[in-house]
């Protein structure tokens, strides 16, 4: 099967995550295309090809004769869409020779190049958008569409001599959750990739150390025109919190290796209220800090309106692994490698955001993310490069010859 069909036929499965389930995976909707993987793995001649009871799909590339004691590498991709815009229905639009200037998706919305100047790179290329009325699904259909077609093409091709590959797909990534029974040793590989990246060229070691803080807040709802001296305005004490956070650490005021407190979400009244944050920074000692000031914050609060009334609950999500891959440079330098022999730039850069891949790190398994060509992910405007997909699949090939060598 060709790269643009498999791609164009995943998208067509409506593989939405929810973080509010408490299934694993969080939908039955994933395990429809999952179970699809599978078979499919066994048709283009996988062996090994088993899906277990959390979902997972895993396969085997065989070695080349004589290259068994080859270190075992692994590709993995996840197949859950972000709960942030719908997947049903997925319509994708195909643009042969994008001529570099506005894509209309549909009457009403309109990708602008000026708003979006990383379209000029992909200008003279094949582009698939969306439609404007659900994301696209590159993210990361397009790593598992790639993985797929490099798997195909190396078993049609004996003379490439490789080591044995194991390939791998997750559900619930994008929750949070896409390792949470991964079985790192049922996987067997020494090393892996995910193929969960965006722009061509991007190869990432490098990830924000991830926390979640939830606060409740007990206040203490009077009749507005009594209150004096005895209401306790939940929302007016949340408000109060978030004020006092920095404001200059704050997404749409950070790049690069800046971390940042994002409030996520708010809820509730006068009585009772809640609220939400994630908070990332990629250096450690900078991610104790954010943590310690929110628990500052937490406690001042509690000083000024009496003990209880501000409950901080904060969590660990996962940490950068940059220290788990660093002892490791022949995985970078392989594939640093086999995206030049593929015709692309390394572009090396740290993720401001998390794969699986990092925590897998943590778990034994080192990890990196490669680009799929996929860009804007989780919503309307997300679209992929048809072009870098195939350069994605190239570097995938190449890889695998490269830990045979």
């Amino acid at each position: 099967m060709e790269l643009k069909e498999r791609f164009l036929t995943y998208v067509g499965f409506d593989t939405q995550s929810d973080p509010k389930s408490e299934t694993y995976p969080s939908t039955d909707k994933q395990l429809v295309l999952l179970k699809h993987l599978a078979e499919e793995m066994k048709q283009i001649g996988l062996t090994e090809v088993e899906m277990d009871r959390y979902g997972y799909v895993m396969g085997t590339l065989p070695a080349t004769v004589g290259l068994e004691e080859k270190p075992v590498i692994g590709f993995i991709a996840h197949v859950d869409t972000s709960p942030d815009m719908s997947g049903t229905a997925v319509k994708p639009q195909v643009i042969e020779r994008y001529n570099g200037g506005d894509i209309r998706l549909n009457s009403e919305w309109v990708m602008k190049a000026e708003e979006f100047p990383e379209l000029a790179f992909y200008t003279g290329h094949t582009l698939i958008t969306t439609d404007g009325t659900t994301l696209l699904g590159a993210d990361d259909k397009a790593g598992v569409a790639e993985i797929m077609t490099a798997a195909e093409y190396l078993l049609a091709h004996p003379e490439l001599p490789h080591g044995k590959i194991r390939i791998g797909f997750t559900p619930d990534e994008e929750v949070g959750r896409g390792v949470d029974h991964f079985d790192v040793q049922q996987f067997g590989a020494r090393f892996a990739y995910t193929v969960d990246g965006g722009f061509e060229g991007e190869l990432e070691y490098e990830n924000f150390n991830a926390a979640g803080a939830v606060i409740r807040v007990q206040g203490r709802n009077i009749h507005p025109g009594y209150a004096k001296g005895k209401m306790v305005n939940s929302l007016q004490i949340l408000t109060e919190l978030n004020a006092m956070l920095p404001p200059c650490q704050r997404p749409e005021h950070t790049e690069g290796y800046e971390g940042f407190f994002h409030l996520v979400a708010m809820d509730g009244g006068v009585e009772k209220a809640s609220s939400e944050y994630i908070i990332r920074d990629h250096s450690r000692e900078k991610f104790e800090e954010k943590k310690q000031f929110i628990r500052d914050v937490a406690d001042f609060l509690n000083r000024k309106y009496g003990a209880g009334t501000v409950e901080l609950i904060l969590t660990d999500q996962y940490y950068n692994m940059r220290e788990m891959v660093e002892p490791h440079p022949e995985v970078i330098a392989k594939a640093e490698q086999a995206m030049k022999e593929a015709g692309v730039t390394p572009l090396v850069r740290p993720i401001r955001g998390g794969t699986d891949g990092s925590r897998l790190s943590y778990m034994g398994l080192p990890c990196p993310n490669l680009f799929t060509g996929g860009m804007n992910f989780h919503g309307k405007y997300e679209y992929c490069s048809l072009n870098t997909m195939q350069k994605a699949v190239e570097t995938l090939v190449n890889l695998a010859v490269l830990w045979g060598r």
